[in-house]
C-alpha cells in the first residue's frame, strides 16, 4: 500500500513562517496606529508588510483576524504571571495589591494601549471585536472584585461597597487616562504608576496603611 507524502516542513520553513506572521502583525499594528481601522486596508497591509493579500487572508482571516491575534498578545506582553505572582505574594497587604493591579495595567496600557483603543474602535462595527473588548473589561472586572473581596471587612472605606470600589479603580486606572498623561501631558510610566497607587490606596482604603 503505497503511504501518502507528508506535507515537507523544516525549522527553516516554520521560521519563516513565524517571520511572515510578525512582519504582517508589525505592519498591521503600525497602519492601525496611523490611520484607524476604517481606513486601513488589507491591501494597505500586505504592501507595507511586503507579502501578498491572499497570503494575509492565509495566516490571519483578514483584519478581524489581525486584531484579535494582535490581543492575543496583550496579556503575555503584559505579563500576567507575573502580576499574578504579585498579588498573591502581597496577600493581607491590600496596599502591595493595588500596587500590583495598578503595574500589571501600567504595563498593559503602555505596551498594547494602541492595540486596546483599536478594538475598541472597530468594535462599533464589528460585533466579535466588541465582545473581545467587553469580555476583556469585565475580565479585568472580575479580577479586582475577587481580590477587593477577599480583603477583611473594615480594609474598605466605610463608604463605598465592592461594586464602587471596582468603579473607582477603573476611573482611575484606564488606558483613557493612561494615553493622557503620557502622550498628552508628557507624563513618565513611572510616575503614572506612582500617582495611581497613591490615589487608589488613599480613595479605597479605610486609613492609611504602611
Amino acid at each position: 500500500m503505497k503511504e501518502h507524502a507528508r506535507p515537507y516542513d523544516s525549522p527553516r520553513r516554520r521560521e519563516a513562517a513565524q517571520a511572515t506572521r510578525v512582519a504582517i502583525a508589525s505592519a498591521a499594528r503600525s497602519l492601525f496606529a496611523e490611520r484607524g481601522w476604517a481606513a486601513t486596508t488589507v491591501r494597505d497591509i500586505a504592501r507595507a508588510a511586503e507579502v501578498s493579500e491572499p497570503t494575509i487572508y492565509n495566516v490571519f482571516g483578514g483584519k478581524e483576524g489581525l486584531a484579535i491575534a494582535l490581543v492575543e498578545e496583550l496579556e503575555a506582553d503584559a505579563d500576567v504571571v507575573q502580576a499574578r505572582e504579585e498579588i498573591l505574594t502581597a496577600a493581607g497587604h491590600p496596599p502591595a495589591q493595588l500596587a500590583a493591579l495598578v503595574g500589571f495595567d501600567r504595563r498593559l496600557f503602555e505596551r498594547g494601549g494602541d492595540i486596546m483603543e483599536l478594538v475598541r474602535e472597530a468594535g462599533r462595527t464589528v460585533p466579535e471585536l466588541a465582545d473581545i473588548y467587553t469580555e476583556s473589561r469585565h475580565r479585568g472586572r472580575g479580577a479586582q472584585h475577587v481580590i477587593f473581596g477577599a480583603w477583611p471587612e473594615g480594609t474598605l472605606r466605610p463608604d463605598i461597597d465592592l461594586d464602587t470600589a471596582c468603579d473607582i479603580y477603573a476611573s482611575i486606572s484606564s488606558v483613557d487616562s493612561f494615553r493622557t498623561l503620557s502622550h498628552e501631558r508628557g507624563w513618565s510610566g513611572d510616575r503614572i504608576q506612582e500617582f495611581w497607587t497613591a490615589a487608589l490606596i488613599t480613595l479605597l482604603l479605610a486609613a492609611p496603611q504602611a
